[in-house]
């Protein structure tokens, strides 16, 4: 009985997840002392959680989801308005579905542009909340209204090709209206500065943006952007 009783223990050892490393170090330095294959192992060990950890970081690093500090306050998830929320609805319909973009809705369908904008496919709106439109005075925003032609202008020069990233953002464009346009800031920022307001004042700034509706990205601004000329 004494031979089965020694039977040796290391086929079970192999078929564990450890017992390969093991065997490999004994295997590597077999006249040295029992902490050798441990101090052989640290730096292995280490280099894979470097190398796990690196891809982490390069992600971490790339700009993903809304940016702004005021994306809670125009886009409320008690309200159904959080930026998930619009995803599959059109960009009218989207804009048309937050009370701080209400004046803007007006101006679209004063402008007959829902449509126009609605199905066009890949573009970046820089949507002006009610505050940006209060700004230029009381009688402003009825005179726009009455002014088809100058409305159209205005609303048009606030859209861009393409759905744009904030990376892509910054940087100069062309708007629907034709006429140039020029995005200042890092993709990095809160904000980003867009030069040239109705108001005439500093650059206005991103309060939410980077918000995807079903055929637009949506980047909510402070100020009315004026045409060129």
């Amino acid at each position: 009985m004494a031979p089965r009783q020694t039977r040796s223990v290391v086929p079970s050892r192999i078929g564990g997840l450890l017992a390969v490393p093991v065997i490999l170090a004994g295997l590597a330095g077999c006249s040295g002392s029992d902490d050798e294959p441990t101090a052989r192992a640290t730096p292995s060990a280490t280099a894979a959680e470097t190398s796990a950890a690196a891809p982490t970081s390069e992600a971490a690093a790339a700009p993903t989801g809304p940016i702004g500090p005021g994306c809670e306050q125009v886009f409320p998830a008690a309200a159904g308005g959080a930026p998930a929320d619009l995803a599959t609805q059109p960009v009218s319909a989207a804009v048309g579905a937050n009370p701080q973009l209400s004046t803007l809705t007006a101006a679209v369908g004063a402008a007959n542009l829902v449509d126009v904008l609605n199905t066009r496919e890949e573009v970046t709106v820089l949507a002006p909340t009610n505050a940006a439109f209060d700004a230029l005075g009381p009688d402003a925003v009825p005179a726009l209204l009455g002014d088809v032609p100058q409305l159209t202008s205005l609303l048009t020069h606030h859209v861009l090709p393409g759905r744009l990233a904030p990376a892509d953002l910054v940087g100069e464009h062309v708007t629907l209206n034709g006429d140039p346009i020029t995005v200042t800031g890092t993709a990095e920022a809160p904000t980003v500065a867009v030069e040239g307001t109705v108001a005439g004042r500093a650059p206005a700034t991103v309060v939410c943006g980077n918000v995807p509706t079903a055929n637009a990205t949506v980047y909510v601004i402070d100020q009315v952007l004026a045409p060129a000329g």
